[in-house]
């Protein structure tokens, strides 16, 4: 039922997203008197369609956004098909209302779910970044850092979370950070070299939490599934050293190439001791692979703010964050930030069912992102997109005569296929991600009402 609760929620709630930017358009063009020939939510063949007082009403199948039919804003056929019948120009300015109203409509929505979510609250992390194993021939050992350290600042921000850890880091213009952090009530300030993580190919601190990692996924015919290792199982030990970090065990693996380790991992309360004999994957190095796909034990914990943010506050944090990543897409040099780590629809399901998973408040602060996002994005001054419509509707409006419909046709068609490309492109690293997703939805979630103490048992994920 869980599951038919998440995917019946992450249709409709991405699907109200569309809705009411595809609305904007609709609304403001009946205002404006042009003509509507058909409202449709996705692209592609059509799964439901309905005709009510000459407007074509449809649900496609491929949920990657929406159209609204205007024959007097020439788009591409290839996307909307081929209009059926000759219509009166309209003019520039009309054009230009009915363009911008699809994104104004997404911002008025994200404000309306930032007012929900003052009066609901929202969870948000608590959990300390503490600092988990640091290797003693490491850089980050020699400038003091230690396990069991507290991160209070990365890059001169404040840090509560290791999430915020791992924005401040990725989003940085260098990748050498001013990392600052607390021992015995006395803050050390460090700066740290970042190197890429190539699960999610950003920048990260050579930094972990201190938790025991746990097998996400067992790949077949592995080492791991020959010694008998199992999804859950929670590594203790490797080769008779105690693990408290991701990147320790795999810097242990790696070491052992060949050679037949002692693992020691808890499963369902059970300690188990298992054989394992890593395969070597560099002949001269004697690197070491097991096969396993980890993920972290540590419960994340949540702490209900209520009220919740000020809707406004919300908004211009959304704002500022969206700004901020594509700052860093323009700096990609600096920041080593491209188009392959932005999410596709796939990528942006898959987020909004993981929040449902957790809690649906977290969910409807995704949403505001998303609209945010919606609106930002459609306001890009690039053909087939609403920014492109307003573009050529001022170069109209400054030409003083309509531009040519083949002309428009043709370049709305070339970026309608370039940017269909690059969802494509996009998607592509959307599911390359999708086993590190996928092992989010197994961690344990703690949400704590305000007027709650904090509980020592974890609540399991749903």
């Amino acid at each position: 039922m869980n599951t038919i609760y998440i995917i019946v929620a992450v249709l409709l709630l991405f699907g109200a997203a569309v809705f009411v930017h595809e609305l904007g358009h609709f609304l403001v063009a009946r205002w404006c008197g042009m003509k509507v020939m058909e409202f449709a939510i996705g692209f592609g063949p059509k799964v439901f369609s309905r005709k009510y007082n000459g407007v074509e009403y449809s649900w496609r199948w491929i949920p990657a956004g929406g159209f609204v039919k205007l024959p007097q804003m020439i788009t591409s056929e290839a996307l909307e098909g081929k209009a059926d019948e000759a219509v009166p120009p309209a003019s520039p300015l009309s054009k230009i209302l009915v363009a911008v109203a699809g994104p104004a409509m997404n911002l008025i929505f994200a404000f309306v779910i930032a007012v929900v979510i003052f009066f609901v609250g929202l969870p948000v992390a608590v959990n300390p970044p503490v600092v988990g194993h640091v290797d003693e021939n490491s850089d980050e050992y020699k400038q003091g850092v230690r396990e069991g350290q507290m991160i209070l600042k990365v890059d001169g921000k404040t840090v509560k979370s290791w999430e915020d850890i791992q924005l401040f880091t990725a989003l940085a213009r260098t990748n050498v950070l001013e990392v600052v952090t607390e021992q015995e009530g006395k803050p050390m300030t460090h700066y740290l070299t970042t190197t890429v993580n190539e699960a999610v190919g950003l920048k990260m601190l050579n930094l972990e939490p201190r938790d025991h990692p746990v097998v996400a996924m067992v790949q077949s015919e592995s080492p791991a599934e020959k010694a008998g290792l199992k999804e859950h199982d929670k590594f203790v030990s490797f080769a008779g050293v105690p693990v408290t970090g991701q990147q320790q065990l795999v810097d242990l693996i790696r070491k052992r190439g060949g050679e037949p380790s002692q693992v020691v991992v808890v499963r369902s309360n059970t300690t188990l001791t298992l054989t394992v004999t890593p395969r070597i994957i560099n002949e001269e190095k004697k690197t070491g692979r097991i096969g396993v796909v980890l993920t972290s034990d540590t419960t994340i914990v949540y702490r209900v703010m209520k009220p919740g943010p000020k809707p406004w506050d919300l908004i211009s944090e959304v704002w500022n964050k969206t700004v901020q990543t594509f700052a860093a897409l323009l700096h990609h040099k600096q920041t080593g930030i491209g188009a392959k780590d932005l999410a596709g629809p796939v990528g942006i399901l898959g987020m909004l069912a993981l929040w449902l998973n957790t809690d649906y408040r977290l969910a409807l602060n995704f949403l505001v992102l998303l609209n945010v996002n919606l609106a930002i994005l459609n306001l890009l001054p690039i053909p087939v997109l609403d920014g492109g419509h307003v573009l050529l509707a001022c170069v109209e409006k400054i030409r003083r005569r309509p531009i040519s419909p083949k002309i428009i046709e043709y370049t709305t068609t070339i970026f309608a296929v370039l940017l269909i490309s690059f969802v494509l492109y996009v998607t592509r690293y959307d599911i390359q991600r999708w086993p590190l997703l996928k092992s989010m939805f197994n961690k344990d979630v703690q949400i704590e009402q305000p007027d709650e103490p904090a509980r020592s048992a974890p609540v399991p994920p749903k």
